[in-house]
């Protein structure tokens, strides 16, 4: 009677699955998702962009620059002098060689200051600066 007995206790180990192996995988994707996300740039402020017909997405901004209503500038959350601004995007294009500038101008800021950020951008050594705008839809 015991024999029987001794082969079910037996037969119940042997069912139990490891686990292991599938949180490996788990953890392996988790880290791979993480990795491999694009997360999204913010310049510092929120700005009223002109509408333009012809806008188009631009996928690989790496350099963000927004210019306020009040002429203010900010890069990566921080206000930064239009003095400050080249020396700022050549720190940012030696992190990403490849990055392009991206300018949201405000619908009120002045040409001046836009001209200002443009040329200390190139001066810098980024020649392909976009100025955002909506696309009007």
């Amino acid at each position: 009677m015991r024999a029987p007995l001794a082969s079910l206790l037996q037969e119940e180990e042997q069912e139990e699955i490891n686990l292991t192996p599938m949180l490996d995988v788990v953890f392996i994707m988790l880290i791979f998702f993480i990795v491999t996300a694009s997360f999204v740039k913010e310049a510092g402020i929120d700005v009223n962009r002109p509408e333009a017909a012809t806008a188009v997405k631009k996928e690989r901004a790496s350099i963000l620059i927004a210019i306020s209503d009040k002429g203010e500038i900010w890069i990566n959350k921080r206000r930064v002098d239009v003095r400050a601004v080249q020396a700022n995007v050549e720190r940012l294009k030696a992190e990403n060689p490849q990055g392009s500038v991206v300018i949201q101008a405000d619908k009120k800021s002045t040409t001046e200051t836009l001209i200002k950020v443009m040329d200390a951008s190139r001066a810098a050594g980024v020649f392909d600066v976009s100025i955002a705008a909506d696309d009007g839809n």
